[in-house]
């Protein structure tokens, strides 16, 4: 071969591999990135020419569903019977604004593979069912109803769960959304709609969001000053009408301004029973940052914890408040420093239910092919022993006596055993954010719950958790044992 043809063929040649390598780059490393592309209609006509399965909950309630569209034989709508009450647990599957929930954590299960991709081709020359999967979870329609019913208008959140497996019976976020409204040919206005809403309706204040827990996290420092021998109900601490931090000139006091209970001493019990904020502030510095860090941890705080989707860690920060007593005694009421989710405060009810042993929370019981055979299960896990059987004990019976005769009256059940602990953590904008935790029935506890209230308010005041967080917790107790019977 003479020279300039030997040039022309190299440079053909090398035309070529920069044309096989430019086709490579698009359609191989940015191939996510360009069918993520929103200016990219392809993704979009796929989904809703795809069959979805079904999620159904613990009753067989179908929950999300695929319907052929009447308009067109090759595309499928998507339903949710539900709307609201589940929106933030089971999600959306959107063309336009993707997924989330349940819609998301499962979509490779539950999207159909019938769309002739060289994967699904080999798939099904191999003998795969490119048939969509479906989804079987833990709620129940009837409670999940009754928690949003009883949030009524208020922002905030209610997580139930078994507490000898962590199966979530219940999660609900407020204010909801309809998923329906995302399906539909309005579905860029009415997420823009969403999106600014001041009421934030697509925050999901169950699992996603993590706020300070009040006196709910007393029983996290009641459990290590219990388990350590720091301290036993007895234990007598000073009883003063505001307790100053240490290197402080700031103080801490009770919520009514007054005593925890004569001014001279008061014992742990009545401490938490009345949840005495003097108390536990000097109990949580005398106790430690450390021991107190050991008991939170074993109840899943500055750990990754399961789930069917990445859900915030609980912060408690044990080096910084080791450093700092102020700090450390305000944490131990719940405030400054600790965070957690609705959902990690419905764990910690439920290890104290448990005998001391954390679970890890799920959702999704069954993952069922085309013909209902279950080709997954989950019947739950343990995240470990938290605290011993005698301080779980010892912890539930303080539990109980904050219902029969302390700040969770309110949360009482007429012939049931009831144990909980209230909190009302500092808010924002002059409001106070409410909680429960607690579970049922104390002898044979089948439910554990958290209730959450964002922002509350009350005649201009602001709303404590006996109020407000532990009525509702009484309501759905009830709801759930009639479940039960």
């Amino acid at each position: 071969m003479n020279g300039p043809i030997r040039r022309v063929a190299i440079g053909v040649f090398v035309c070529l591999g920069l044309l096989l390598a430019g086709v490579t780059w698009y359609q191989v490393v940015r191939a996510d990135e360009l069918r993520a592309d929103p200016r990219n209609p392809r993704p979009a006509l796929s989904e809703r020419g795809k069959e979805r399965g079904f999620i159904v909950a613990a009753d067989g309630t179908v929950l999300a569903r695929s319907v052929e569209d009447p308009n067109d034989a090759r595309s499928f709508l998507r339903e949710y019977p539900e709307g609201e009450t589940f929106a933030h647990l089971v999600g959306y599957s959107s063309f336009l604004v993707g997924t989330t929930g349940l819609e998301a954590a499962y979509n490779s299960d539950l999207r159909s593979r019938r769309d002739l991709t060289i994967s699904d081709l080999v798939a099904a020359l191999l003998g795969a069912d490119l048939r969509p999967k479906n989804l079987e979870i833990t709620a129940f329609p009837e409670l999940q109803r009754a928690a949003y019913e009883a949030l009524g208008d208020n922002r905030g959140a209610v997580v139930a769960l078994d507490p000898a497996t962590g199966a979530v019976l219940a999660a609900v976020s407020t204010p909801g959304f309809d998923p329906a409204s995302l399906l539909t040919n309005e579905a860029a206005a009415n997420w823009e709609s969403l999106l600014v809403d001041s009421e934030q309706p697509l925050r999901d204040r169950a699992t996603r969001e993590i706020y300070a827990p009040g006196s709910t996290f007393k029983t996290v420092v009641a459990a290590a000053s219990l388990d350590t021998g720091f301290a036993n109900p007895g234990t007598t601490f000073n009883d003063p009408v505001a307790f100053r931090l240490p290197g402080s000139e700031a103080t801490i006091e009770n919520a009514n301004g007054r005593v925890c209970n004569d001014g001279d001493s008061a014992t742990l019990l009545q401490a938490y029973v009345r949840s005495c904020n003097t108390v536990f502030a000097d109990l949580t510095i005398q106790l430690g940052a450390v021991d107190v860090g050991i008991t939170a941890e074993a109840l899943g705080f500055n750990q990754d914890i399961p789930f069917e989707w990445t859900i915030p860690q609980a912060v408690w920060n044990t080096e910084q408040l080791a450093a700092d007593p102020a700090a450390l005694g305000q944490s131990g009421i719940g405030e400054r420093d600790v965070r957690a989710t609705p959902l990690h405060m419905a764990m910690v009810a439920a290890a104290v239910a448990n005998d001391g042993v954390a679970v890890n929370p799920f959702v999704v019981r069954r993952v069922l092919d085309a013909d209902g055979i279950a080709v997954e299960e989950n019947t739950g896990s343990d995240l470990g022993r938290a605290m011993s059987s005698e301080t779980a004990l010892t912890l539930t019976q303080m539990m109980e006596r904050v219902v029969t005769e302390g700040t969770g009256r309110q949360a009482a059940v007429p012939g049931v055993r009831v144990a909980g602990k209230t909190g009302t953590a500092t808010g924002t904008g002059g409001f106070s954010n409410p909680w429960f935790i607690g579970f049922a029935p104390v002898d044979n506890p089948t439910i554990a719950i958290a209730v959450f209230i964002e922002g509350s308010e009350v005649s201009g005041e602001s709303a404590s958790g006996g109020s407000v967080a532990a009525p509702i917790a009484s309501e759905l107790i009830q709801t759930w044992l009639a479940i039960g019977s």
